[in-house]
């Protein structure tokens, strides 16, 4: 049993997207580069935190900025709960949106996870805890985040998604990321 979850660890941070702080580079000073890590690493752990929900946070000195959309009130307050511990962390800015509860949404989240996990080109990215494609639907519109291999595969998952009845509109969000 403990031999199966630090292999489930390993593959969490291996098949994992490179990072959720998306145009911020990587940072130059040691200090932040060390809580980027740390966000990054808590950010992943949270227990709630699935394929439908998308946190991305900026690191400027000690005050950390939490961003992206979540499905439940939880997951965003355990976000900014965990963060406020890392060791030079003096500020956290929890601007999370939750998505509001609707079952339309959640038959959304569930058809297009289908279309896109279920496509055998993209089914790659379905290995592994933390999925790499982040669906989030709200109110009929649809964004996709999270990374990538290609342009290919980019482009594939926005296709499926607009494949998908009921929609309003698909913003593709994705980035390529090569591995």
């Amino acid at each position: 049993m403990k031999r199966s979850l630090q292999v489930l660890v390993v593959l969490l941070f291996i098949l994992a997207p490179a990072t959720y702080s998306f145009g911020q580079g990587e940072p130059t000073d040691p200090a932040q580069a060390r809580i980027s890590k740390e966000v990054r690493h808590e950010i992943l752990m949270l227990p709630y935190f699935g394929v439908f929900d998308n946190i991305e946070y900026k690191v400027q000195g000690g005050t950390v900025t939490l961003l992206g959309s979540v499905t439940r009130p939880v997951l965003k307050s355990d976000a900014g709960n965990v963060v406020k511990r890392i060791e030079g962390v003096n500020q956290v800015v929890n601007n999370i949106d939750v998505l509001p509860p609707s079952s339309m949404d959640d038959g959304l989240r569930r058809a297009l996870f289908r279309a896109i996990y279920g496509d055998p080109a993209l089914q790659k990215y379905e290995l592994g805890v933390q999925k790499p494609i982040r669906i989030i639907v709200k109110n009929g519109h649809v964004s996709l985040e999270g990374v990538v291999d290609n342009e290919t595969d980019k482009n594939l998952a926005g296709m499926r998604a607009k494949g998908v009845p009921g929609i309003f509109e698909v913003n593709n969000n994705l980035h390529v990321v090569p591995s």
